[in-house]
């Protein structure tokens, strides 16, 4: 053979040679979601099933084993029916075609998440209130509540120090729950139920454990009223319990649970009480409630009378301001004594993207579960019809909506859930109504979006002032994350529906002021373990005059319902900002007698003073005093012509620098006046105390609410912010 023939020869080897290789396909490793329904009889199990599946697949490929043992990585049957394995092109496209699937999943890579909130509010590993605080060890958090999931992993007692000597309570045996099940994150748990079984409401065992373990999950619900002196209508908040573990890691915690499964869904305040009366004998330092009652005076609020009661032993008391907003006079637990707490949105939202065949595109809010894709379908809108616009359950025809995108026009509510915002909906529906021929090009889902704007604002929900009990107290004191935090919840509750499948999960996005509270309470145990010797007043003024009002647009904080400025009314004192309240330079503090002094001007008789107080013997000033409270709130009538004018006294006390001076700056807004007397404050050592009058004024044609700042400012850069408040109704 000569030279020629042998080049020829070879390059139509290397040809061959290059032409297998490019048959050889690329294996990439997918997950396989099946319906289980579609396993044959044959199959003892859905592992043997999901096996033969693959095996079935492997024919194609000689670099896998003839029984596709390589192929196959897991078998699922919890978190969903189906399996994962490595699959070629081909073979996946095989394997789609079967009526017994679902959907594909590639692969993907992440890296583990906690919640962001810890994050959104400023906490940091090396720096500030966490290290300071060394992430809240040795407190003890107090929840009263529906019980706890003590397996979940936000109770993993992992890097947490032992039990402080001085705690006193216990982990009780029941239904499901063993004391061994407590550990040194999780130290007590206990439940409370004579009240509701003396009333003849049964629980539902068969729904709920007799015993600390939760069943609820959690959820936000308002239970119906329920009339008798022994049962008292409550809202039940729900609870992020996780949550208070995320911004204070290393706080030890106790569940008391108060609030069961029934058929009126009721809680007996006799059974609250229990719960509170036992927390304070076991030696909490810090109670949560996401719970509330009726709008009661104070002499009839069991949780505002022992409240009081834990205020007096040092505790903090920590409230969710309830979820009734976006009406005015709405807050729930609004006892002066009480840290009452509204929700606030992060800057993460959930969202899926629309893409219009005219190139317009749209995101709105979603928390579908899947990672679909959905390209080149039909638009599908009702717009000759009104039931079917608003897409009214029932009134849509299987057969016209049928492999289309449904558009719902529902601004009002209905009989499903608005995701898109008002401005878009009316764009998407001008395309849905004027074009000849409407399509989706794309449609995505699970996108998860960081640094939002505006952020944060008043949740919708939250409700806001002024109190309907004492309107001359400013709450909510405080707003925090309370819109999508990732709360533990009871790991065999469903969470939704999906392809006929139940999910369920360790946990879940919620949203409530009882989201909101025990951030809150992990803040106060953060600065508990910084200054042990503060009361509870001069910690919920560290909070209050250390908060921000401001977006991250640097604008005014957004009410999320009408998307315009919010008022403290809304917001309160303002956003917290745990690591300002770690130093912040002047608290207004408050003792008991200073609460039994306000008690004294509401001209409550001698039974009703002693029902609040819980003593028979008390002193009360002859002239009126008022709350040295760290925000300010005047009512005025809009039809009295009198001039509108209120002073306010109050004391602060130093606990910044020794040598510090202070002056004040005044916000004030067109219409309404602020004078301070005297306008500088001059301090020589800490714990010191001085006072000033505080005189606010409204022109006789103010807008209803009207509001401005005083600052305290010092030669450190302390800023000791309080509201001013003028409500002219």
């Amino acid at each position: 053979m000569d030279l020629s023939s042998m080049t020829t020869l070879l390059l139509l080897m290397l040809l061959q040679i290059n032409n297998a290789a490019s048959n050889v396909e690329e294996i990439q490793t997918y997950i396989i979601h099946m319906d289980h329904s579609h396993k044959p009889k044959s199959f003892l199990t859905h592992e043997e099933w999901h096996k033969s599946t693959v095996k079935s697949l492997s024919s194609s490929s000689p670099a896998e084993n003839g029984d596709g043992s390589e192929m196959l990585l897991y078998s699922y049957s919890h978190v969903m029916h189906g399996f994962s394995a490595r699959l070629t092109p081909s073979q996946l496209s095989r394997l789609e075609k079967s009526p017994a699937h679902v959907a594909t999943y590639p692969e993907s890579f992440g890296k583990m998440f906690t919640t962001h909130s810890p994050k959104f509010l400023g906490l940091r590993q090396n720096l500030g209130l966490w290290p300071n605080a060394s992430f809240g060890q040795d407190v003890i958090i107090g929840i009263i509540d529906t019980g706890i999931w003590p397996e979940s992993e936000s109770f993993s007692d992992k890097g947490m120090s032992e039990v402080p000597l001085r705690w006193k309570g216990v982990c009780e045996n029941g239904t499901a729950f063993t004391p061994s099940l407590c550990n040194k994150k999780l130290i007590g748990a206990r439940s409370f139920s004579k009240g509701l079984e003396a009333a003849g409401i049964p629980i539902f065992k068969q729904y709920d454990y007799d015993s600390p373990r939760d069943f609820f999950g959690h959820g936000t619900h308002t239970s119906s009223t329920a009339a008798g002196n022994h049962v008292l209508s409550a809202s039940h908040f729900g609870y992020a319990k996780g949550t208070a573990r995320g911004v204070a890691p290393r706080a030890h915690v106790a569940m008391y649970k108060v609030l069961w499964a029934s058929d009126s869904e009721e809680s007996a305040a006799s059974d609250v009480l229990a719960g509170m009366d036992q927390a304070i004998s076991d030696g909490v330092d810090i109670m949560s409630l996401s719970l509330g009652f009726d709008f009661l005076p104070y002499y009839n609020d069991i949780i505002a009378i022992g409240s009081l009661s834990a205020v007096e032993k040092g505790i903090v008391v920590v409230c969710a301001a309830g979820n009734d907003g976006p009406s005015d006079n709405s807050t729930y637990n609004g006892a002066p004594w009480i840290t009452t707490v509204g929700a606030g949105t992060l800057d993460r939202t959930f969202t899926a993207t629309l893409t219009l065949d005219n190139g317009f595109t749209f995101e709105g809010e979603s928390y579908f579960p899947e990672s679909v894709y959905i390209a080149d379908k039909p638009l599908y809108y009702g717009k000759d019809n009104v039931s079917k616009s608003t897409c009214h359950f029932g009134a849509l025809d299987h057969k016209e909506v049928a492999g289309k995108v449904v558009f719902c026009d529902n601004p009002n509510g209905g009989d499903i859930d608005g995701q898109l915002e008002e401005a878009k909906g009316a764009l998407i529906k001008e395309y849905a109504t004027r074009a000849n021929t409407t399509k989706v090009k794309t449609l995505t889902f699970v996108n998860t979006n960081l640094g939002t704007k505006p952020a944060p604002q008043v949740a919708d929900f939250s409700s806001r002032g002024p109190d309907p009990v004492t309107p001359s107290i400013l709450k909510p004191d405080i707003l925090a994350p309370g819109v999508d935090v990732l709360a533990a919840v009871a790991p065999n509750k469903m969470l939704m529906e999906v392809n006929n499948y139940n999910l369920a999960s360790d946990y879940q996005l919620m949203s409530g002021t009882s989201m909101a509270a025990p951030h809150v309470a992990g803040v106060v145990a953060l600065l508990k373990a910084v200054h042990r010797e503060w009361s509870p007043a001069s910690i919920r003024s560290a909070i209050m005059t250390t908060a921000y009002n401001l977006d991250n647009t640097r604008n005014t904080i957004k009410d999320q319902g009408d998307g315009l400025a919010a008022t403290p009314l809304e917001f309160g004192a303002g956003h917290i900002n745990p690591n300002r309240a770690m130093n912040p330079g002047l608290v207004y503090d408050m003792d008991v007698q200073d609460y039994i002094e306000f008690l004294c001007g509401l001209g409550y008789t001698t039974k009703q003073m002693s029902a609040v107080i819980r003593r028979n013997q008390w002193s009360c000033r002859q002239q009126p005093t008022e709350l040295n409270y760290p925000s300010f709130i005047a009512i005025f009538n809009s039809r009295d012509s009198s001039p509108k004018v209120k002073n306010f006294t109050r004391v602060v006390t130093n606990v910044g620098d020794d040598a510090s001076n202070y002056f004040a700056f005044l916000e004030v807004p067109k219409g309404m006046k602020i004078a301070v007397e005297p306008s500088t404050l001059t301090f020589t050592g800490k714990n010191q105390e001085q006072g000033f009058v505080l005189s606010v004024e409204i022109d006789s044609n103010a807008p209803k609410v009207t509001y401005g700042y005083l600052k305290w400012i010092d030669q450190y850069n302390h800023i000791v912010s309080s509201p001013v408040v003028v409500v002219n109704y």
